[in-house]
Order: C-alpha cells, then sequence, then structure tokens
C-alpha cells in the first residue's frame, strides 16, 4: 500500500530529523558550557539554539512513535478485552490520537500565525519557527493514526519503520 511506504519513509525522516537535532542540542549545549567555563564568553545564542531544538526533537520523536505504535495506548486493557471489543477500542484509540494530531495541527498553526511578527532576539529567527513543528508533527500523527486505522479494517499490522 502506498500510504504505509509513504508513511514509513516520513517516519524514518522524523527519527533523523529527531536525532539529528538531538545531536544539534549536545553540540550547541557543549559550546555553550565551553564559551562559559573556558572562554569566559558565553555564546548568547545557545540556550534559545537548545530550545528551539527541544521542539523539534519532541515533536518528530512523537510522531515517530505514533507510527511505531509507541504511544500508551491502553495495551492492559485492550488484551483484556473480548477479540471483537479489542478492535474496536483500538480504532478508537488511533481516532483520539488522531483528533489530538488535528488539534495539535489547529492550534500550532493558530499560535504560529499570531507570534509570526516576532523574532527569537538571540537568534533572529521568527517565533513561528516553534510552532512549525508543532503542525507538521500533527499532520504526520495524523497520517499515521489512518494508516493504523485502515491496517486494523484490512487484518494486516503496521511494521515498524525501523525494519
Amino acid at each position: 500500500m502506498a500510504l504505509t511506504r509513504i508513511n514509513a519513509l516520513l517516519s524514518r525522516l522524523c527519527m533523523f530529523t529527531a536525532v539529528a537535532a538531538l545531536f544539534g542540542i549536545i553540540l550547541v549545549v557543549l559550546w555553550q558550557v565551553f564559551g562559559r567555563y573556558v572562554l569566559n564568553d558565553t555564546p548568547t545564542w545557545a540556550e534559545s539554539t537548545a530550545l528551539v531544538l527541544v521542539i523539534y526533537v519532541t515533536m518528530f520523536g512523537a510522531a515517530a512513535g505514533v507510527r511505531d505504535a509507541g504511544h500508551i495506548g491502553m495495551e492492559s486493557i485492550l488484551i483484556l478485552l473480548p477479540e471483537k471489543l479489542r478492535s474496536k477500542f483500538e480504532i478508537l484509540i488511533h481516532c483520539l490520537v488522531g483528533l489530538f494530531g488535528g488539534l495539535m495541527v489547529w492550534y500550532g498553526a493558530v499560535l504560529g500565525y499570531s507570534v509570526k511578527n516576532y523574532k527569537i532576539p538571540t537568534l533572529g529567527l521568527p517565533e513561528s519557527v516553534n510552532y512549525t513543528a508543532v503542525v507538521i508533527a500533527g499532520a504526520l500523527i495524523i497520517s499515521f493514526c489512518i494508516e493504523h486505522i485502515i491496517a486494523i479494517f484490512t487484518g494486516k499490522e503496521v511494521e515498524p519503520s525501523w525494519h
């Protein structure tokens, strides 16, 4: 199915982006510590950059977690249910997670638009850069939930993207 191939690729890109941003955080914080304690000149941009990168790590990591079913899905309750009810509850869970993704898209866009004229002082970037990751991750979560729901209806499993 094309959606599965596209979503697997997008999920891998999310993980690569999250890992790259995590390495970016490590490098920025190391530079900040080196600047503060060795050079006695703290880089002013380092903390703001690390905070922006934390948002990207969190959002893209969470989206990939939804694709690979790494989120909390009330597994213990599902195991106790009969098979016929289990799939209905799984669909409900994916619908609720997808709804949350939709709220991320909507409110992330609203908030991003409301702060687009403000700049992050030490970076010179618009504040909306923080909300871009929220909107993209929300859209990906919706797509990943749709894939899971289709898989339930067709009786297939969604293979984790890291396989």
